[in-house]
């Protein structure tokens, strides 16, 4: 990662100011399995493979959405900056040429499982964004990969489209967890595919683990976290396992960005919530602090920890509030003003990105305009999810002024010696209570 972006202050601005993306989303909804955990914007099974799969008709309404985004983008903001950088390989930093827009600073292929596609559609969709938006020499090009044979692609061919960093979703690395999360893979597969990965010269891998699994144990996850280093990632992100429900909250409806929960995922939380126990979790994510620290992992992020220079970019742009677009289905994208988002159904994204004898138009979804008040908060939470935190300032200020001197007290924040308030390690687990007070 380059250095001027991890120096960044973790409050950007909050005036409100509309501004180009600096950040590129894609998501691609497929998986060969859908996990009863997942709340993403999953298509599985026969979507997903075989000989009715829709694939290809999907790849077709990506590329249309992508076209019709960077239209929008060029109309306001003109054409990126001219570039140069060849796909896989470093390229030269572009000359200006009159543009108000900066090429990206990172893509990110999530999902779903986004290896499952073959390698030269995702050059396709890559050379597209080259082409129209703009990739910057040195850019962060991120693909999330399952680590199971038949489903992590090809590597090398990733890395010569473009692609600089694999995160793989390992999420477990002891048999049964993996059995009771309905992972297909082994930890045998997870080793593979780092392995891989390295021969493929891919720059940067990062591991996804998950926490409070139920039925599990401390000694569980600290064999789990072992195993992990033994591989010698570059990165980690550890969740904990949060079993949510999309349809009560109101976000599965047809332009809602989730889909509904099947009945068998709905009966398998129901069986797992008593399994899980927060302080089990609390001990669990201690154990994480204290071995990664040794280790020289930077906990930049409340779920996330780096060697120098490997902290996920992309990321850090949601972290910092800055613009990012996004395309596919339930895909979010930000201007510094506006947050927008595609719907979830996938019938109705390809029908109006690849409609029969007519022309593509952007698809369903919904957006709102953040007022200065909500732009406050989600600035200091997200500021405050870093190691950065927020300048001491912020505590004379709405909204941290009134949870302050609380969180202080209860030994939730400190203030470093550099005058920035950070989140103790009781705090990182005790947040949510954090950012309840502050919205």
């Amino acid at each position: 990662m380059s250095g001027a972006s991890a120096s960044r202050e973790a409050l950007p601005r909050a005036d409100g100011l509309i501004e180009p993306p600096v950040a590129l989303y894609i998501h691609i909804p497929f998986c060969v399995s859908l996990c009863p955990y997942c709340d993403f914007v999953v298509y599985a099974g026969a979507d997903a493979r075989g000989p009715r799969n829709r694939v290809a008709t999907f790849v077709e309404a990506l590329l249309a959405e992508l076209r019709l985004r960077a239209d929008g983008l060029d109309e306001r903001w003109g054409a990126p900056a001219a570039h140069d950088v060849s796909p896989g390989t470093p390229g030269a930093p572009g000359t200006p040429d009159g543009s108000t827009r900066s090429s990206l600073e990172t893509v990110y292929l999530g999902g779903g499982t986004p290896s499952l596609l073959p390698s030269d559609v995702v050059a396709e969709i890559l050379e597209t964004v080259r082409e129209r938006y703009g990739i910057a020499h040195g850019a962060e090009v991120t693909i999330e990969s399952n680590p199971g044979p038949d489903e992590r692609g090809d590597p090398a061919g990733q890395r010569s489209a473009g692609v600089t960093r694999i995160s793989l979703g390992a999420q477990s690395l002891d048999a049964r967890e993996l059995t009771k999360l309905g992972r297909r893979h082994t930890r045998t597969d997870v080793a593979d595919a780092v392995a891989d990965a390295r021969a493929a010269g891919i720059p940067s891998i990062s591991l996804d683990l998950l926490y409070d699994v139920p039925g599990g144990s401390i000694r569980t996850w600290m064999d789990t976290l072992d195993r992990a280093l033994d591989l010698g990632p570059d990165h980690l992100s550890l969740y904990a396992l949060t079993l949510d429900d999309p349809d009560a909250e109101g976000l599965t409806g047809p332009d809602g960005d989730h889909l509904p929960t099947t009945s068998g995922a709905r009966r398998w939380r129901d069986r797992a919530r008593p399994a899980q126990d927060e302080d089990r979790a609390a001990g669990q994510y201690h154990h994480a602090v204290v071995r990664l620290a040794e280790l020289g992992f930077r906990g930049y992020e409340i779920s996330n920890w780096a060697r120098p220079g490997h902290e996920s970019r992309h990321n850090l742009i949601y972290w910092e509030r800055r613009p990012y677009e996004a395309v596919g289905p339930g895909a979010h994208a930000f201007d510094g003003q506006r947050r927008r988002w595609n719907g979830a159904r996938l019938d109705r994204y390809v029908a109006a990105l690849v409609p029969p004898g007519g022309d593509a138009t952007l698809p369903p979804g919904g957006a709102e305009t953040i007022d200065a008040a909500t732009a406050a908060a989600e600035e200091v939470i997200l500021g405050l999810r870093t190691d950065r935190g927020v300048p001491l300032a912020a505590a004379h200020e709405p909204p941290l002024v009134d949870v302050f001197g609380w969180a202080l007290a209860a030994e939730l924040l400190d203030v470093t010696d550099d005058d920035r308030i950070v989140l103790t390690t009781r705090g990182r687990l005790l947040s949510n209570e954090v950012f309840a007070r502050l919205v």
